[in-house]
């Protein structure tokens, strides 16, 4: 398997993930959502906003769209849960589709990645994804803790990469069309 392949299967992971962390959430009884929890961010709202926040913003440096930091002075965080799923969705799928764009040889081609006060850092493509990947697995790991102590069990998020899993996983990769 080449990295391109890799990087477009953790792509499909990822939606994958967030939709089984998303489902659980929007099943949370009312006000489990924004409830105070021990966690880097103090509730399972701000974390997922985090994530979406920080997904934007890598995006946007992927796909070269020139917002830069400015993608998080734009960002205004979701407040109820089903909305926050539906902006996550849209972005894990733009995500896929710009995975599916790329080459190899785009991997290895650098791109500005602004810093604020730093600057403008040129970073590879694939370094880029590499990260946001580790991003989103640490923040939902951190999700799928907090749910621990909620109406909602935490969703299995490891069997999505093994044909032995697919029999765990096949009604939903069907739905999410993967």
């Amino acid at each position: 398997m080449d990295l391109t392949s890799h990087f477009r299967r953790m792509a499909r992971n990822n939606l994958w993930s967030n939709d089984r962390i998303h489902r659980a959430v929007t099943a949370l009884r009312p006000g489990e959502f924004e409830a105070g929890r021990t966690s880097f961010f103090p509730s399972l709202g701000e974390t997922l906003n985090h994530i979406l926040e920080v997904d934007l913003y890598y995006l946007d440096m992927i796909e070269e769209g020139g917002e830069g930091r400015g993608v998080f002075a734009k960002f205004r965080a979701f407040d109820e849960a089903a909305k926050l799923a539906e902006a996550q969705a849209a972005c894990d799928r733009r995500l896929v589709a710009c995975c599916d764009r790329l080459s190899e040889a785009d991997l290895g081609r650098q791109v500005l990645s602004d810093r604020g006060e730093a600057g403008q850092v040129p970073e590879r493509i694939g370094d880029l994804l590499a990260h946001l990947f580790i991003h989103q697995i640490h923040h939902r790991g951190q999700v799928h803790a907090m749910l621990s102590g909620t109406s909602v069990a935490p969703p299995q998020l490891d069997e999505f990469f093994l044909d032995y899993d697919l029999r765990f996983r096949g009604e939903e990769v069907e739905r999410l069309g993967l």
